[in-house]
């Protein structure tokens, strides 16, 4: 965990930007000792916020399935795909 103060933050911008880059961690700012932002680059942001939508889908449809939705074994999964495959 990568903890700065606001200070850093405002006097060294470029620093703490391409730690963040480099690290793909989040970098926690402080504000007069007390927690007050996460930083954190583009890219870890963007991948963060893909893995949150896969969680959200995932347990989407396992409530689905918990509810009574029509499932298929995995080796019936396969084989359609094959199916499909092949007839492209």
């Amino acid at each position: 965990m990568i903890i700065k103060a606001s200070a850093a933050l405002r006097n060294d911008y470029a620093t703490i930007s391409n730690m963040a880059k480099e690290t793909n961690e989040p970098i926690y700012i402080t504000k007069n000792g007390e927690g007050d932002l996460v930083l954190m680059s583009i890219d870890a942001f963007e991948k963060r916020e893909q893995i949150l939508k896969l969680q959200a889908k995932i347990l989407q449809a396992e409530q689905e399935r918990l509810d009574g939705a029509k499932t298929i074994h995995i080796s019936d999964a396969r084989k359609q795909l094959r199916e499909r495959i092949h007839d492209l």
